[in-house]
Formats: structure tokens, sequence, C-alpha cells
């Protein structure tokens, strides 16, 4: 009587010798992989590594926060930088053509709802109020500054590798006498309000985007010559003039609150003496119209002679290589 041949002998034990050791079969039980790395994960050793690391880069961050809050608060930076794009193209135009805007009063808003606490107001971030300064335009414009300048140089011709860190040390050099001339000021007008003084920080760095728009336009009309001539004066004047009135306006509000307002109490616009007053009358048109003239002619010299330019690279070489 025929039969089947008997079925064939298991293989599992001649895997010739697999790492796998007979469990490669990836069905509903037959895989181990997952269970290996659930493991791993659950290992109370993995865990520890785990939370000792965490613990190690909160006590980091928390060192270094403490160690920056020294010198200025990182809470008040980030008010500062709360922006959007609706906002930063309203306040481009903003300085740009300052002449007819109006109202230049900053909104404020009850810190609480309650009756109790209504006496506890702040300011609005930059991305809810116009007349809010911020410090995201100026840092941009800063830099944007520095990478223009060595374009309008390589475009004429005289690009060295001098140019970027002569342009971004002169720029450095205006901002850091602007800053020191600023926390001297606030001294001399008993001006002892940190945030005050992080506005008119922030307030400096404007005068780069009129700086910018002279030299566009005048390399433009120029036709690649600089910003020499009655064209460049010209549009270096409008930029001068719309941000020395930008500053006058803005700024009144930050040094001279006005006592016929109604101000409300604990918003931080007290009122001054005469006397004061009359020192930050002074202080605040120095600032606006010499001051900031001095610094946007400085950042907006920008001479079209590729001779001249190389010149003044070498001179600056041999000063600091001496």
């Amino acid at each position: 009587m025929m039969r089947s041949p008997p079925p064939p002998q298991s293989q599992s034990n001649s895997n010739y010798g697999s790492p796998y050791n007979g469990q490669i079969g990836g069905g509903a039980g037959g895989g181990t992989f997952a269970p290996a790395f659930g493991g791993f994960i659950n290992d109370p050793t993995a865990q520890m590594g785990y939370q000792v690391g965490k613990t190690a880069l909160n006590a980091g961050q928390e060192y270094m926060e403490q160690n920056i809050n020294r010198y200025v608060s990182i809470s008040a930076l980030k008010h500062y930088f709360n922006v959007s794009t609706p906002y930063v193209l309203r306040k481009l135009l903003l300085v740009l053509f300052p002449w007819r805007h109006k109202p230049w009063s900053r909104e404020q808003r009850p810190s609480h709802a309650t009756p109790a606490d209504a006496s506890n107001y702040y300011f609005l971030p930059p991305r809810d109020d116009i007349n809010s300064p911020d410090m995201y335009i100026p840092v941009m414009a800063f830099v944007t500054y520095i990478l223009l300048s060595t374009l309008l140089a390589g475009l004429r011709g005289a690009f060295h590798p001098e140019v970027m860190g002569l342009t971004a040390t002169t720029a450095f050099v205006v901002v850091l006498l602007e800053i020191l001339g600023l926390k001297f000021g606030t001294y001399i007008l008993n001006i002892s309000n940190d945030s005050q003084l992080l506005d008119l920080v922030a307030y400096s760095g404007y005068k780069f985007v009129g700086v910018i728009v002279t030299l566009v336009i005048s390399e433009i009309l120029n036709r690649g010559q600089g910003t020499g001539g009655w064209v460049g004066w010209t549009v270096f004047g409008y930029t001068f003039m719309a941000n020395a009135f930008f500053l006058l306006r803005s700024l009144k509000y930050v040094l001279l609150p006005d006592s016929s307002n109604a101000t409300p109490a604990g918003s931080g616009m007290h009122t001054v003496a005469r006397s004061q007053r009359n020192r930050r009358t002074q202080f605040l048109f120095i600032y606006s119209y010499v001051v900031q003239f001095i610094f946007m002619w400085i950042l907006s010299r920008q001479d079209g002679s590729p001779a001249q330019i190389k010149t003044a690279a070498g001179a600056a070489k041999g000063v600091v290589g001496g």
C-alpha cells in the first residue's frame, strides 16, 4: 500500500548559527524586536540616565538665565521680540513716513480684571501696538546694513576681504557709543526704570532703516557713485528728518510723560518735576537731531571710488597691524 512520504524534518536546529536563534518570524507572536526595544526603554538604568541628563540640562539652563538676568531681563527681551508680519510692515512705513501719524501714545491694559488690582497696568507688546518699540527691526536692519554695504562695494568693483569687517566694526562701535551715551543720559536724567532704558536702546536702532534706504536709493540714482552729490544728500536729508521726527514724537512719552493726561496709577508713566522736564527736553532734542545726524552720516557715508576705499582699508589695516 502506497503512502505519502513523511513530512520534512524541522530545520530549527540547523539555522547555521543565525544570530536571531530561529526568532526571525514577524508574525503576531513571533517577533521579538519590539519587546527587546521596549525592554531597553523600560530599563531602570536607562531611565536613571535620562533623568540625570534632564536634571543637568535644566540646571544649566537655570544657571545661564540667572547669570544673564544680572545684566538684562530675559522676560523683558521677549516682550521686544513679540512681533508679527503686519506689525513689521506698518512699523517700517511709520519710521519712513511719520508725518501724519496719530496718536503716538502707547496702549496700556490692566494686568488683572478684578477692581482691586486695577491700579496695575502694562504696555501691550509690539504685535498689538504700533507705537510700542521692538528690537526685531533694529537687529534685522543692523545685519542688513552690513550685508548691503558689502554687496554695494562688490557691485562697484571695490570688494576686498576687509570691507565686511570694517563695516561691521563701524556699525558696532556706533551702536556701542550710543548705548553708553543713553546709559549716561539715564543716569543724569535720573531714569532708574530698566524698561525705559530698553525702550531707548530699541529706538536707537531704527536709524539703520533710514540708512539702508539712503544707500539703496543713492546707489540707484547715482549709478554706482555712492551717496555723494546732491542726490545722496537729498535722500539722506529726508531719511534723517523722518527718523528725527519719529524719535522726537515717540520718546516724548518715554522721557516726558504729560501730567495733563489721566495716566493710570501703576502704569510706569510718572510725571517729572519742571526742572527735570527741561533737562529731559534738551536731552531729547540733542539726541534726536544732533546725535542721530552724526551717526547716520557716518553709517551712510559711501564713496564710489574703489581707489579711495582700498586706500582707507589699507590705512586701517596698517594701523591694526602696527
